[in-house]
Formats: C-alpha cells, structure tokens, sequence
C-alpha cells in the first residue's frame, strides 16, 4: 500500500494540511488490517491512534516520505552537471518571488529536514555514499514531526 500512498513522494512539499490527510489516511489502513480489539467483557472496539502508533514503532509515513526525499535530493546532487535534472535543480529564476509569506519550497523542506536531523556539513555527507545512505535510514524511524 505505500508505494502506492507514496508514489513520486520525493518531489512532495509537505504541507501542514497534506501531512494530516496523509496521517489520516495510514491510520485508516491500519484499523482496516489490524481490525478491531476485543475487551475483557466480549464488547468489540477499533484501536485507537497511540495503539496503532505502538504497532508501526517509529515508522509512519512522513519519515518515509522525509526519507525518501533526502535520498532523491543526494541523487540529484551525485548526477552530472549537463544532466536535465541537474540543471533544473540548479536553476533559478530571474525574476522576484511574490509579496507576503513565502511559500515553502523542496530545498527548504529538505535543508528543515536535515536541521532536524542535527547534520552540520550535508553537502560534504553526500559526497560519502555510504554514511548519507546511513542517515538515511535514521530518518526512517528518528525524524520528529
């Protein structure tokens, strides 16, 4: 079913808003597969948020779509520099962002995420395959929401 949830989750801003349906939506599929508990007097109930969060651990949804996230974002900085993708990433417009609050993009999701994370030097983690590909798999199960 995550793949499914998931599907192209790398490019996502995550929005209050978004994280909440999403949240909502897993919990969802988890009453649907764990089913319903039986009390003590033979009364019949569906879990409750805090026993599916027990269930899962630490995994949840938005850790794995943060994850995956951070794993696109050391894709794109591990491809060449006349790669298509590259150049988007690197791109910047030359004209000015509108008034008011600005609007979250994906680098400053990801910079968030990788603060959270306490990562002083990220650029230099992605450089080593491995030790990124370890944080990685922290944020699976340690970012906190």
């Amino acid at each position: 079913m995550r793949p499914v949830v998931t599907y192209a989750c790398e490019t996502w801003v995550l929005k209050e808003n978004i994280k909440t349906k999403v949240r909502v939506f897993e919990r969802k599929v988890l009453r649907r597969i764990y089913g319903p508990t039986k009390e003590k007097d033979g009364t019949w109930r569906i879990k409750m948020n805090e026993e599916l969060n027990g269930l899962t651990g630490n995994k949840n949804i938005i850790n794995y779509i943060k994850a995956q996230r951070l794993a696109w974002c050391g894709h794109v900085h591990h491809i060449p520099d006349n790669n298509m993708v590259k150049k988007v990433y690197e791109w910047s417009p030359a004209l000015t962002r509108s008034l008011g609050r600005p609007k979250n993009r994906w680098e400053d999701d990801v910079k968030s995420d990788v603060t959270r994370m306490k990562i002083t030097n990220w650029k230099d983690c992605i450089r080593d395959r491995t030790k990124w590909k370890t944080l990685i798999e922290k944020a699976k199960t340690s970012l906190k929401l």
